[in-house]
């Protein structure tokens, strides 16, 4: 298990843009399965249908994006870099995801040769899928680190 704070030490993530508070689950270099408390004061629910808040979508798929790039920089060769979008493929929204709501992030890779790769990811609330699809991305050097 990894804290919000082991988090921070593997990806450059910070708020408002950490979407994930802890990992529960981590199968080196395999699978990784984190967790989001929703809450209402979150930054983005001010203007996101104030009066029936909603978590937009392209938030529940970073979320995801920031589980896999946990699975990924935390691998030995991986450290100190960052992870980028590549793309998103077949990705579905199947349920709303409201305040309150505890969100289950899972990242499983499915490719992964040459610093690129894919992971098959779905976001689960109350063992109900909110979103699934396929992440590709980039391993690459952080900026931060050749100065």
């Amino acid at each position: 298990m990894l804290s919000n704070m082991d988090i921070q030490k593997i990806i450059p993530h910070r708020y408002p843009m950490l979407l994930i508070d802890k990992v529960i689950e981590i199968e080196e270099g395999k699978r990784v399965v984190a967790v989001k408390n929703v809450t209402a004061n979150e930054p983005f629910f001010v203007g996101h249908f104030p009066s029936n808040p909603i978590m937009p979508g392209v938030l529940i798929t970073e979320a995801l994006a920031q589980a896999g790039c946990v699975l990924l920089l935390s691998m030995d060769e991986n450290k100190g870099k960052i992870g980028v979008f590549t793309g998103i493929d077949n990705f579905k929204f199947r349920r709303q995801v409201i305040p309150g709501d505890t969100l289950i992030l899972e990242a499983n890779l499915v490719k992964y040769r040459h610093k690129m790769g894919k992971a098959d990811v779905k976001a689960m609330v109350d063992g109900e899928i909110a979103a699934c699809g396929e992440i590709s991305f980039a391993v690459v050097e952080n900026a931060a680190n050749m100065q």
